[in-house]
């Protein structure tokens, strides 16, 4: 009985270690991959900052960046960036403590407009809107200037995205408030901050001055309920309409049914840690390219564990998106590394990139150029990238992502295969070696020892 139980905790434990341990490693290096995507390589000199033009009859939003030992979260901060930026009736700014690059979740730099207290000083008073993206806390020194903006603007419109609710709560701005967040991360808020009452079925919720919205797609909804409330719904109409976006009938009641972890989470997990040999995808960066394009291929591929998104551009200076962000590619056409695809983004693609897809060519980058929006322009912009994963990768993969994204319009086609072949291949070969390895062990040092007392055992009897 000893002998049998010593045996099931050396397969346990040898399961444990070399599956978990793996896993683990896998894991963190994916996502270190998207969350930790901080490029710490020295850049070239860039000319001056381009910096959308001051109008002083005009409220000013300033979209927030983090310190420059993380990445803010994409999608929270290119989205509303650029909703606001659609209406043509506000100021809109990056802002981040200082002037340094800011890397953005998945590996895209932004150049912020200004910094914390240059805005300050430029308006004289608050910003009439701060927007709050997911900011992680990596460096507490150094993310404490992001904690103290926000307590000294505390009066003012405060929009959080997704798990921007984290920084509020952690600046203590929604203690005895009612908040929402993203649906992963909606219950570990509910331990971190019990003060607040969480809302899980709510796509954002208004307390006031500060709106908070529920994971990615809530965010455009929070978005546009406050353009509908500041001004009026005919503009948040005119910019929904325009972005094709489909589920418009949340911004007048956000109450759904709330999601909850199931298999599909599971596939999220595993293809973070299995997923080893990741699909390298070029996005091409160009003058005129809308933000939130650029934004749906990072969150659609590189938070999966499949895909390594990496920037490249003509040039090693600033990139002028539509709306005025100032962009830096990690890469240029001239010595990106060998890619399995290349993604060009936008509606107006093929005309605002045409010189800088012949240089690609030109340099034999263009095996497979994909041009993800301009092939599909009455589309929401998110579509045709989920519909594209599902393909690239598989449907438990692509389900998780359209479910991650609260993404609950019907107008999607998923097709593809139905699991991940590769990242559950990988796992049962770990698995395989973890019971290899207890064999050994099982043979070597427990068998064998049985062996030997059996045989003294029959020589003292002799």
């Amino acid at each position: 009985m000893k002998r049998l139980l010593l045996r099931l905790v050396v397969y346990l434990c040898t399961f444990v270690l070399i599956v978990g341990v793996v896993g683990w490693v896998g894991y963190s290096r994916s996502y270190n991959d998207f969350y930790g995507s901080v490029y710490d390589e020295p850049y070239p000199s860039y000319q001056k900052v381009e910096i959308p033009e001051h109008n002083p009859k005009k409220p000013t939003v300033a979209v927030m960046l983090g310190d420059a030992s993380t990445t803010t979260e994409v999608f929270d901060f290119l989205i509303p960036y650029e909703l606001f930026a659609m209406t043509a009736e506000y100021n809109v700014y990056a802002v981040a403590p200082d002037n340094d690059l800011k890397s953005l979740s998945g590996g895209l730099e932004v150049i912020p407009h200004y910094t914390f207290n240059e805005l300050d000083q430029l308006l004289g008073k608050s910003p009439d809107i701060i927007v709050i993206p997911y900011i992680p806390f990596v460096d507490e020194k150094k993310y404490q200037p992001v904690r103290e903006w926000l307590q000294q603007h505390s009066a003012t419109t405060l929009v959080s995205i997704c798990g921007g609710a984290w920084n509020l709560a952690d600046a203590g701005l929604l203690k005895g408030k009612t908040a929402t967040t993203h649906w992963q991360a909606i219950d570990g808020m509910k331990k971190l901050y019990p003060d607040t009452s969480w809302k899980g079925n709510q796509r954002y919720v208004d307390e006031g001055n500060i709106v908070t919205s529920g994971g990615q797609t809530g965010g455009f909804d929070a978005v546009l309920y406050v353009i509908k409330q500041k001004l009026g719904d005919s503009m948040a109409e005119k910019v929904a309409k325009e972005v094709k976006y489909p589920t418009y009938h949340f911004v007048q009641n956000p109450t759904v049914d709330p999601y909850s972890i199931d298999l599909r989470f599971a596939t999220y997990v595993l293809n973070y840690a299995f997923q080893w040999n990741k699909t390298k995808t070029g996005v091409l960066l160009y003058n005129g390219m809308e933000e939130m394009a650029l934004s749906s291929i990072f969150d659609t591929y590189a938070d999966t564990g499949t895909t390594k998104v990496l920037t490249v551009s003509n040039t090693e200076q600033p990139i002028i998106t539509k709306h005025h962000l100032n962009l830096l590619a990690r890469y240029q056409t001239s010595n990106v590394p060998e890619l399995d695809r290349m993604i060009i983004t936008g509606t107006e693609a093929k005309s605002l990139a045409k010189e800088e897809v012949k240089r690609l060519k030109e340099n034999g980058h263009a095996s497979e150029l994909l041009y993800m929006h301009s092939d599909s322009p009455d589309r929401f912009v998110f579509s045709a990238p989920l519909e594209d994963l599902a393909k690239q990768e598989d449907l438990m993969t692509a389900n998780h992502a359209v479910k991650r994204f609260e993404y609950r319009a019907d107008d999607l086609i998923l097709e593809g295969s139905a699991f991940p072949l590769e990242t559950y291949s990988n796992m049962l070969l770990v698995l395989f070696f973890s019971v290899l390895l207890a064999l050994f062990i099982d043979k070597k040092f427990i068998e064998d020892k049985r062996f030997n007392k059996s045989k003294e055992t029959t020589s003292k009897t002799i």
